[in-house]
């Protein structure tokens, strides 16, 4: 299986990190919704909204996020998703709150029996975690959707936005409406109901296909289930092409029962506790690892590097963490 995340395209310039460009024009004029944008403080003018800034009203007179999508009319599976997670009470909160919100023909597009079966009890964390992958918290407007190549969501995971075909794209879901305002919040609307991911770190890396030396080593170091656990951890991962080029006998070595500690000082430092994003990490600049000594993130010729080790795919989701996959094994 060949390994495509998400974030795969990879390009720094000076110290920015995947200097993707979004066009502001292509969310400068979102159609209306239903007269909400108009009501929340946006003008219209031929059918579309323009968005509305936070000076532009008073956001306490408006509703909040959950009575304008029941007022809506069409988020109507949405909010029942929302009552069954739970979430009524902490969408009705403060916030602010930004909701990427599907609509019921959104939601009509998954497999059949998939909603039914999201909406049972036994499968409230599921459904809780599907619908927190919506939510960002803070205001964000279109303005600022399309100046950004990602946002971390309340599940923690992170959603990616992209200009495709001048359709402004969450993940692989198409914005069709924007910049609703509510009194606690702003909606945009998505044309598909976004997941995020359901395999951990050891999964997703078995699946790549291209992870099968470091696989091997966390198995024989004792850390497999450790990064099966809950986490969350980033892991610079070093593919089998990374460990190929060790010195010959070197993997062998290893993975010698004897040299358990060793390989297993070598592996965690590769991992870093917490879920860290490759825009945090280079302007952090350093990240300290579970073996206990920093790694060291940089800009250098247009790409990005942690220690001498390039990194070649970012950003990479899992249930407990985040895969940043690199050219080289790093060795404290």
């Amino acid at each position: 299986m060949s390994f495509a995340p998400r974030n795969a395209t990879f390009a720094v310039a000076g110290t920015a990190l995947l200097a993707a460009t979004l066009s502001v024009s292509s969310l400068s004029a979102a159609p209306c919704s239903t007269c909400a944008p108009c009501q929340s403080g946006s003008t219209c003018s031929g059918g579309t909204a323009a968005p509305a800034t936070l000076a532009s009203h008073d956001h306490r007179k408006l509703p909040d996020l959950v009575d304008t999508a029941v007022s809506a009319g069409s988020f109507k599976t949405l909010v029942a998703a929302v009552q069954a997670a739970g979430l009524v009470e902490a969408l009705k909160g403060e916030g602010p709150f930004t909701v990427f919100a599907p609509t019921d023909e959104a939601f009509a597009k998954l497999p059949k029996g998939t909603v039914e079966s999201l909406l049972k009890p036994e499968n409230k964390e599921m459904l809780t975690s599907i619908l927190t992958y919506h939510v960002v918290s803070g205001h964000l407007m279109a303005k600022d959707v399309v100046k950004s190549t990602g946002a971390r969501t309340l599940n923690g995971q992170q959603v990616e936005f992209a200009n495709r075909k001048q359709a402004v794209m969450i993940d692989n879901a198409r914005v069709i409406k924007t910049d609703i305002e509510t009194g606690n919040g702003v909606i945009h609307v998505i044309d598909s109901v976004i997941m995020p991911s359901n395999d951990s770190i050891v999964t997703v890396a078995s699946k790549a296909g291209s992870f099968g030396t470091l696989l091997a080593a966390a198995t024989a170091a004792d850390l497999a289930d450790v990064l099966n656990s809950e986490g969350p951890f980033t892991v610079f991962a070093p593919t089998d092409e990374a460990f190929a080029k060790l010195p010959e006998g070197t993997v062998e070595n290893l993975l010698k029962p004897e040299n358990r500690e060793h390989l297993k000082a070598v592996l965690t430092y590769h991992v870093v506790p917490g879920r860290v994003y490759s825009s945090d990490a280079l302007k952090a600049g350093s990240a300290k690892t579970v073996q206990g000594k920093s790694v060291h993130i940089s800009a250098r010729g247009g790409r990005a590097f942690v220690n001498d080790a390039r990194l070649v795919a970012l950003d990479i989701d899992a249930n407990n963490g985040v895969i940043h996959v690199i050219d080289s094994v790093m060795l404290p």
